[in-house]
């Protein structure tokens, strides 16, 4: 069972095929697969809109590398 603190986050990560997957924590499948980042960061707030995304940085930034959560 999980718990009420994980029930309220979605991840968006990148998938090896290039696309982008929106995940409930622990998820074995994804609840929805976009082409675009911005489209599952937008696809996840229609799904669960009072959820905190998590978004997987794909690229190096001035303030993070990737394969680390931002928030967007």
């Amino acid at each position: 069972m999980s718990d009420k603190k994980d029930s309220n986050n979605l991840f968006v990560e990148r998938r090896q095929q290039g696309d982008y997957a929106v995940r409930k924590p622990n998820a074995d499948r994804a609840s929805a697969v976009t082409p675009t980042q911005a489209e599952a960061i937008q696809r996840a707030k229609e799904l669960k809109p009072k959820a905190v995304v998590h978004v997987e940085r794909v690229r190096n930034t001035n303030s993070g590398n990737p394969d680390k959560w931002r928030k967007p």
